[in-house]
């Protein structure tokens, strides 16, 4: 039987070392977990009281045991207490530990070690201590004292606080983070466990079996913190963020894998589930439109970048953000990415509307004068380079206050309206279409020569004379004027062709409108299609 105490002592003994390197190397641990202060006390202090246990079944006498039983005690009250702190930053509860709760929570170990070491003057924790009957070494039994029962109270209380605080946030948690949810529960539960049947004096000759679980826990403790990273960060507090965040979160593996996200992501991307965890991001993205796919596999994960992509979500189209930087674990090693989805759909479509209203004329939808002059000058200096022929187009609607003036104003915007939509129709892509000014409209055309120019401005005067503005009173016809200036092989500026092009039209007004006439520089004549 004294073979089975020395055995005990020794597990006993391995645990107060286990615990007493679990505090030494949180204490040396970088880390950003707040709670890894609670951690180091509850570990320091659980290897006082198992070394302390340890000692006491050593021991041969009542002063002997008295004695160690009091060095227990110097550990033993502080460690539930701790324990709860930890769970508290653990479970992202940070917020409720003021200096009131510290206080309450060890304002009672304190006392509890005070009376202890004083107990002989006032029976106040241990009524009274003896030697167990029957027990195969000297075991110490007690009665207990009032104050024995306050400290056992809050020692079962903070462990029960505790694994409630766990088994609520449970079902929160990602199961990636669960395993260490797991370790710190049973870490609570075997004590208890323990401890209950200490009371229930249903442990082998009445011993107490808490030092002997602790050896468990402790290990248990070491394998989540080597092989999980328990105290790397506060797991459930860094979910709650993770959840929190209004961008969307992804983050994948070095084959592009996803391997996590945030309830933001699921929004924005179309059948994000769980189900998606170990799937291919192109393929996650794949109803998110070409752009989307396109980024994935062209994009390297071994580079941090940035872009904006539109995105199909629903059949509407959304503006994203996208940041990808890399996932590094500690010493560099990289082991995935982290993407970010901002939606900047508001802030994009804003930017869209001020670019067309600092661009578009808002009643015609065709270029403003500022901006058709911008395009028109670039389009020269590349022409002057290629040597190609660029020609300039000038128009004006015919008797365009006498449309207004009987008509009405609103009839006088259709008709402005209208010599858009038939000057469109005749239009390439590449050629530039504004209004230059109240009923004056311009055109840049490239790769054009004066005689092709011409001819595109005869059969947009035809359209128009042929066509007509229905109104109330009967249709409206409209014609208009036109003057045609080529660049080819002239020195001049987009105002000196302009300038030119505005004489030609002049010339058509003045020989009754509804005519188109060029300029050659030295001769400004009529155009009769051959």
């Amino acid at each position: 039987m004294g073979s089975m105490i020395s055995n005990y002592i020794v597990i006993v003994s391995i645990s107060g070392v286990l615990n007493a390197l679990l505090a030494l190397f949180a204490y040396y641990k970088k880390t950003d977990f707040a709670g890894t202060r609670a951690f180091i006390l509850s570990s320091l202090t659980s290897a006082i009281y198992t070394f302390g246990f340890a000692l006491e079944l050593s021991g041969s006498t009542m002063p002997e045991i008295s004695f160690w039983i009091k060095v227990e005690y110097l550990g033993m009250p502080f460690i539930a207490p701790s324990s709860l702190l930890m769970i508290m930053y653990f479970v992202g509860l940070e917020r409720l530990i003021r200096k009131g709760l510290i206080t309450a929570l060890y304002a009672i170990p304190f006392i509890s070690v005070l009376l202890v070491w004083t107990n002989d003057y006032h029976h106040l924790f241990y009524q009274s201590m003896y030697f167990r009957e029957g027990a195969p070494t000297p075991l110490i039994d007690v009665v207990m004292g009032p104050w024995y029962i306050v400290q056992g109270s809050l020692t079962f209380g903070c462990m029960l606080a505790g694994m409630c605080l766990i088994l609520w946030q449970w079902n929160r948690m990602k199961r990636v983070y669960r395993r260490q949810l797991f370790t710190i529960f049973i870490g609570q539960f075997l004590p208890a466990l323990g401890a209950f049947l200490y009371l229930m004096d249903v442990t082998p000759y009445g011993m107490d079996p808490v030092p002997v679980i602790m050896s468990i826990t402790s290990t248990l403790y070491i394998w989540a913190i080597l092989s999980r990273g328990m105290l790397t960060a506060a797991p459930i507090a860094r979910e709650n963020l993770f959840e929190s965040m209004r961008d969307g979160v992804l983050v994948t593996d070095l084959s592009d894998t996803l391997v996590d996200y945030n309830r933001a992501a699921a929004d924005m991307l179309q059948d994000l589930d769980a189900s998606a965890i170990g799937k291919p991001l192109a393929q996650l993205f794949l109803p998110a439109g070409q752009d989307a796919v396109d980024y994935v596999m062209n994009s390297d994960p071994l580079i941090s970048e940035e872009r904006e992509l539109g995105w199909n979500m629903n059949g509407e189209t959304r503006y994203y953000q996208i940041r990808s930087s890399p996932v590094q674990k500690y010493g560099g090693h990289q082991v995935g990415r982290m993407i970010m989805l901002i939606d900047v759909t508001e802030r994009t479509l804003l930017q869209e509307k001020l670019l067309q209203l600092a661009t578009v004329d808002s009643l015609t939808g065709i270029y403003n004068r500022m901006h058709f002059m911008e395009l028109s000058r670039g389009l020269l200096n590349e022409a002057a380079l290629s040597l190609a022929p660029v020609s300039i187009i000038l128009l004006d609607i015919d008797f365009f206050k006498s449309i207004n003036d009987r008509y009405g104003h609103h009839y006088g915007d259709m008709a402005l309206q209208h010599i858009v939509t038939v000057c469109s129709s005749h239009l390439r892509e590449g050629d530039i279409f504004g209004r230059y000014g109240g009923e004056e409209f311009v055109l840049c055309l490239p790769e054009t020569s004066l005689k092709q120019a011409a001819l595109l401005s005869e059969s947009i005067r035809k359209d128009i004379e042929r066509s007509s503005i229905s109104a109330i009173s009967g249709p409206i016809h409209v014609t208009a004027s036109f003057g045609v200036v080529e660049a080819r092989g002239k020195n001049l500026s987009l105002e000196d062709l302009l300038s030119e092009a505005d004489h030609a039209l002049y010339t058509s007004k003045r020989n009754g409108r509804n005519a188109v006439h060029v300029s050659s520089g030295s001769s400004i004549t009529p155009f009769t299609p051959v």
